[in-house]
């Protein structure tokens, strides 16, 4: 049966920046061979099939893909798929601020969008908190795994780490921009990195105050060589800050910049709510842009 298809670029408000998504509508019927093949044909880094709720109170239940796995949350389709959703809502005559539950494996995220014309602006917040899985390999074979020197790794009290909100990641801070923008990966040295995990690299934003940072993320385990906007990545990125930085209770506000090297940049906001000296609630928030309408053949 024909099935419709969105493409969006996501944590950006410009078309042909941030990073693009596919999502499948009218995807009952798909199973998961079908939809694995559809994401490798999209080749994009996440592809969204959007399926009927499991509970009638929530707006859909959403499955993510990238071109070889499936995942348990990503943020991008996330945020992509809540503002799609919204501004198909508006042109049925709803045109304020939205609120509405996705349903993801890896929980149900709890949406706000403002649905514009043709974009949208959107926040969902975290069903689960950040987990530390653990400190990072040593310098020298994270170096080795991204092309650059030992002394490139690291800068203040930041060291590799492992943290999810979702699927893993090692987090690796670098020194300065310059080095951030020489990483590559090195496929001989990954396995020297222990567990598969995407490898987030991040260092301070030399064009912003506060807690900024500007971000590469690379996934080839996923069949996915670089990422220009990474929202799980972010969400993990909130137990990065809270084991590394001196927060206190309150509200914190992130800007993580990524893509900028690959010529698709992407904005990501990143809100942390801390209580008593404990994370307490993660949000993730930025817009998204139609970019094509289409019909599914197969």
């Amino acid at each position: 049966m024909p099935r419709r298809f969105v493409t969006l670029d996501v944590f950006t408000d410009t078309a042909l920046t941030g990073n693009p998504l596919a999502v499948v509508l009218d995807a009952e019927g798909l199973d998961t061979p079908a939809m694995q093949a559809l994401a490798a044909e999209f080749n994009l880094s996440e592809t969204v099939f959007v399926l009927p709720p499991t509970e009638a109170r929530h707006r859909a239940q959403m499955r993510i893909f990238t071109p070889t796995a499936e995942l348990p949350f990503a943020g991008h389709p996330t945020l992509g798929t809540a503002v799609l959703l919204a501004l198909r809502d508006q042109r049925a005559g709803l045109t304020d601020a939205m609120a509405f539950g996705l349903e993801a494996t890896l929980g149900t995220l709890a949406c706000v969008v403002e649905p514009g014309e043709g974009r949208g602006t959107g926040r969902f917040r975290m069903p689960v908190l950040p987990e530390y899985l653990g400190d990072g390999p040593e310098t020298g074979p994270v170096a080795a795994a991204l092309g650059l020197e030992p002394a490139e790794i690291g800068f203040a009290r930041h060291a590799p780490s492992r943290h999810r909100a979702g699927p893993p990641f090692l987090f690796v801070p670098v020194a300065t921009r310059a080095a951030l923008d020489r990483a590559r990966v090195v496929p001989a040295a990954l396995d020297d990195l222990g567990p598969p995990a995407a490898l987030y690299c991040y260092t301070p934003d030399p064009d912003g105050l506060g807690h900024r940072y500007q971000a590469r993320m690379f996934a080839p385990h996923l069949g996915v060589p670089e990422d220009p906007a990474t929202g799980s990545a972010a969400a993990a990125f909130a137990g990065v800050m809270m084991q590394f930085e001196p927060l206190g209770d309150g509200e914190h506000a992130i800007v993580l910049r990524q893509g900028v090297r690959m010529g698709r940049p992407s904005s990501i906001g990143v809100q942390l709510c801390i209580e008593a000296g404990a994370l307490r609630a993660v949000e993730i928030s930025g817009g998204a842009v139609l970019v094509s309408e289409g019909t599914l053949l197969v």
